[in-house]
């Protein structure tokens, strides 16, 4: 364990509702380095002493999950310590960043937790260098969900670069959740479609056994993005639309496709939105928690494949917008007027077919973890527990190609991964 080099302090730490709706299990990524041929690539003592000097200001992860007199989920700050580790393969790094056929090991170069003892029994951050035969190195990071989100996750391991580097971090974190608190009194403005079960698969009649499913990656080019982009962008009048709404539409279309939907099936497409600059005020910089809300977007599976493809952007565009401050507000109130706060995790029926969740990274900055011997050639998520859950990474060499890391149901992902490549006008017979 590495805990920080200074005493921090002893105290409990308030969640936010936003935190409290995020099942709380680990979430693991992995950044994959090159060799530079340096004799001291990757020194763990260069690593371990800078994890513990970021610890001091990032000290929840330190500490363990616990509840208060009340029962609601805390975080005890108590300084245990975060798990390290170290690792050697005898496998190459190239399997893992350029041949994608098989992910199947991705997941062992990430520290996994026994959640058998109890929410207090694990650490909330575990952190394992891999060394590989070729001299590459991977860094594999698994954090519990309840105390950060993306984004807070990628400030401290950049923090955590920083240190390595020698210098020190430009945004202090933020620990202070009481900006997320519900309003008093609670006053919900929205029907909240997001906090209510996604629709079940019509055809199976046990929906919560899980059927087979294969994590996946997809390499689309920045020809590719254009192409789709000139298609829906050129057509457009009075609005240009984001390169998120255009290319969730057409993962989303192409998924329906690919899992042979019957056109009365009720699906929902399920939208992450950072809510750090749309609330009002906005969160500070820094903010470590969750942030991320939820856009949900309804309708039958029939609408989808015949409606001309704009729009189906337009619903995407439209869906994301609304995510104003006053509905995110009226989101956490609805949080706060629920008795059983559990019933509104967001479990693996959320995003199962015929459902789908897609999350861009494409704004995060996913590759500035230089920790003093270059920045990473690739970085993905460790592994995707649920089926129906799609990642969109963006190139470590800024060429505007993107990478989509996702799992789907063994018998939908051969034919998703021929339609997403397919031409737009082939795939999508409708005019724009």
């Amino acid at each position: 364990m590495v805990t920080p080099c200074q005493d921090t302090p002893r105290t409990s730490l308030w969640v936010s509702n936003i935190d409290l709706v995020m099942i709380p299990y680990h979430i693991s990524l992995v950044y994959f380095y090159k060799s530079n041929g340096s004799s001291g690539f990757f020194d763990t003592k260069v690593l371990r002493e800078a994890l513990s000097k970021v610890l001091v200001s990032f000290y929840p992860y330190a500490g363990r999950l616990g509840y208060d007199q009340n029962g609601r989920l805390e975080i005890v700050c108590n300084a245990e310590g975060v798990l390290f580790s170290v690792a050697e393969t005898s496998s190459v790094m190239d399997d893992f960043v350029q041949d994608f056929s098989d992910g199947s090991k991705v997941p062992q170069l990430a520290p996994r937790f026994d959640y058998s003892g109890g929410i207090s029994s694990y650490p909330l951050l575990g952190l394992q260098v891999t060394t590989f035969k070729c001299g590459g190195v991977s860094i594999g990071i698994t954090s519990q969900h309840t105390v950060a989100d993306g984004p807070a996750e990628l400030h401290f391991i950049n923090s955590w670069a920083d240190m390595a580097r020698g210098t020190c971090p430009t945004i202090a974190p933020v620990l202070d959740r009481s900006i997320l608190r519900a309003r008093d009194p609670p006053s919900p403005k929205v029907h909240h479609v997001e906090f209510e079960p996604s629709p079940p698969l019509k055809t199976i009649s046990d929906p919560s056994i899980p059927r087979p499913s294969i994590v996946s990656v997809f390499k689309i080019t920045a020809e590719q993005v254009k192409a789709l982009k000139d298609q829906v962008n050129g057509t457009s009048v009075n609005t240009k639309y984001s390169t998120y709404s255009i290319l969730a539409a057409h993962i989303w279309r192409c998924a329906i496709k690919a899992r042979d939907l019957a056109l009365d099936q009720q699906i929902r497409l399920t939208i992450p939105i950072d809510s750090r600059n749309r609330l009002r005020p906005p969160l500070p910089p820094g903010y470590f928690g969750n942030a991320i809300f939820y856009a949900p977007l309804d309708g039958l599976a029939g609408e989808f494949q015949s409606e001309p493809f704009i729009d189906t952007v337009k619903r995407i565009h439209e869906i994301v917008n609304r995510m104003d401050d006053e509905y995110l507000r009226s989101a956490i109130d609805s949080i706060e007027m629920t008795a059983d706060v559990r019933t509104m995790r967001r479990g693996p029926a959320t995003m199962r077919c015929p459902n789908l969740s897609i999350n861009s990274w494409v704004w995060l900055p996913i590759h500035d973890a230089d920790f003093g011997w270059g920045g990473p050639v690739f970085m993905r998520p460790a592994n995707i527990v649920h089926e129906g859950k799609v990642y969109i990474l963006p190139s470590s060499t800024g060429d505007g190609s993107l990478t989509l890391v996702t799992r789907l149901e063994t018998a939908h992902m051969k034919r998703f991964g021929t339609l997403l490549h397919s031409s737009h006008k082939t795939l999508w017979k409708s005019s724009l």
